[in-house]
């Protein structure tokens, strides 16, 4: 497999990077899969900074046709999500839209929700859609690119949980700009990437979020391309931001802190530094505890634990929610999935968790529906 090499930062094109960390042979594909383990790619997962901007970023990036081979349905199961989805819907209400283009779309709960609200004309940019049941939304099976046409009148373009996944946000912003109409609006959510890496979570940058997007760096690009932030709202503390701008020509640049380099490499060490630590008391309690172990999670928040070093040997299996994870194999690993439903008769199990903002509704479900007695390590 070759991998897209990058070489600047890819909010200012400063060609000033500095490696700070990279896990060895990290499995490419943070979904579930049917096939042989054999058969799954690794890649060294490099992390850099950039010295002059402070923008961490993925050095070595995955073609995007091995990245996302299926859709593995982020964003679209949990009581949070729907919570996360009802939110934004709300949000985007304030701006009374009649006509909606939204990238990136896939499953289109977002706009099934807005449906609760308002019956608008929704279309879904999505180059591998998987609707849900329901949903009156359009889809457009494509890119949204240079190439990308729309005939009917929009009053706003949205995307959810899109931004952190563009190779080239500075490209994709600019692209937005040229297609976005004068007062129109650009309306999005993202992940809150500081107070995630400040939490540990890891499922914070990754494979598939190949740049720490921070605030500072998002709205350098707004204003580098010509949108005025016209509200912001944070989802939870540790969740989301929701951002509704306006196409405004005459908004003018701004400049990055000269401190986001010290912050930023200091804060990802730290996380580094945490997670090392933590392995090693997980690995310890693994050894001498005699009861039955499992770990919630057939995503990156376990692939992350197992580049960290986590002694999976005495771990009966994963355990995730989602339907469509159960009965196959979490990507680059031997560990099969099961509904936490096999907890309902075992006494005393423990569960691993390491879930981020994710943690207090995975274990109210399994103390209150499966298994009272439920013990867990995070």
């Amino acid at each position: 497999m070759k991998t897209i090499s990058r070489n600047k930062c890819e909010v200012t094109g400063s060609e000033d990077l500095e490696i700070l960390y990279t896990f060895k042979n990290f499995p490419v594909y943070m979904g579930c899969t049917s096939q042989k383990e054999e058969k799954d790619l690794l890649a060294d997962m490099i992390w850099a900074i950039s010295k002059s901007s402070g923008l961490i970023e993925l050095k070595e990036l995955i073609p995007l046709d091995i990245l996302y081979p299926e859709n593995h349905g982020s964003g679209a199961v949990g009581e949070l999500w729907d919570n996360h989805h009802a939110a934004f819907a709300k949000f985007l209400s304030k701006y009374k839209p009649k006509g909606i283009i939204e990238i990136g779309g896939a499953h289109g709960i977002l706009s099934k929700k807005y449906q609760e609200i308002d019956d608008i004309n929704w279309n879904i940019i999505e180059p591998n859609p998987v609707p849900t049941d329901g949903v009156k939304a359009k889809f457009i099976k494509t890119f949204f690119d240079d190439t990308f046409v729309f005939e009917d009148d929009y009053d706003a373009v949205i995307h959810s949980h899109v931004f952190e996944h563009i190779y080239e946000p500075d490209k994709f912003i600019k692209h937005l700009s040229s297609f976005i109409k004068d007062g129109k609006n650009l309306i999005f959510s993202i992940p809150n990437m500081k107070v995630m890496m400040e939490h540990k979570y890891t499922n914070c940058i990754n494979f598939e979020h190949t740049i720490f997007l921070t605030e500072p760096y998002i709205e350098y690009l707004l204003a580098k391309h010509g949108f005025k932030i016209d509200k912001k709202e944070y989802f939870m503390a540790d969740h989301s931001i929701f951002y509704a701008c306006i196409k405004d020509l005459s908004v003018k640049p701004i400049e990055l802190n000269n401190k986001l380099y010290k912050e930023n490499k200091k804060l990802y060490l730290n996380y580094i530094t945490y997670h090392e630590k933590l392995i090693n008391d997980l690995n310890k309690k693994i050894e001498t505890s005699y009861e039955k172990i499992y770990i919630f999670g057939a995503h990156v928040f376990t692939q992350y634990l197992i580049a960290f070093g986590l002694n999976t040997n005495k771990i009966i299996c994963l355990l995730d929610n989602d339907i469509n994870k159960q009965g196959k194999r979490l990507y680059g690993t031997n560990m099969k999935v099961e509904s936490p439903k096999v907890l309902k008769k075992i006494k005393n199990p423990i569960v691993i968790l390491k879930a981020g903002v994710y943690n207090g509704e995975i274990k109210k479900d399994i103390l209150n529906n499966i298994n009272a007695n439920t013990k867990f390590w995070e």
